[in-house]
């Protein structure tokens, strides 16, 4: 099921790297909840149904509340809980409905084809968690690695893109965050 851009917007001129390319860019520190909240409001700000975003980090390394924090940005009031057990929890959301995924159980792609959402990546955003065993079947993606550091509370993140679309975007999202942070 590999997906293709759904529309390239060039925000900077990036058409020379191949499409298959990843674009990853230096990690840079999350100190705070509010930061993390920062970052994951300026993700909301710019993707769109279709858009697939995968998650990696270690046990508490906090993506799930990333993903809590995007999803209020998008407007949604109730909680957002770890799919862990449930595979796959659908949000809706005043704006566009969210996918939250988490594929630390899946043992083979397979596995992922066998819950059917074809349908729900295309017209939802999509947050996978445990996300790079799932990379290879992605054109256009946004990945975001969540380290845990010495500091209390504080996480590295490490963000990438693949994809024409994914790769212009990316440079805009960063840039939204920086104007937010204080």
């Amino acid at each position: 099921m590999k997906r293709e851009a759904k529309s390239l917007v060039m925000v900077c001129n990036m058409s020379s790297l191949p499409t298959a390319a990843l674009l990853k860019l230096p990690a840079f520190s999350l100190k705070t909840e509010a930061d993390t909240a920062r970052l994951a409001a300026a993700y909301a700000a710019q993707l769109g149904a279709g858009d697939v975003m995968l998650l990696s980090g270690g046990l508490a390394a906090g993506k799930t509340s990333f993903v809590r924090a995007f999803a209020a940005a998008l407007g949604m009031s109730e909680g957002v809980s770890s799919p862990t057990y449930t595979l796959v929890n659908l949000y809706p959301t005043s704006t566009v409905p969210l996918l939250h995924m988490d594929a630390y159980r899946l043992e083979n792609v397979a596995e992922f084809y066998d819950l059917g959402l074809e349908d729900e990546l295309e017209t939802r955003i999509s947050m996978i968690e445990w996300g790079g065993k799932l990379a290879a079947e992605f054109d256009e993606v946004f990945e975001l690695d969540l380290q845990m550091t010495n500091q209390s509370g504080a996480r590295l993140a490490t963000v990438s893109a693949r994809g024409p679309r994914a790769q212009a975007t990316l440079p805009a999202i960063l840039e939204r965050f920086r104007r937010a942070t204080p």
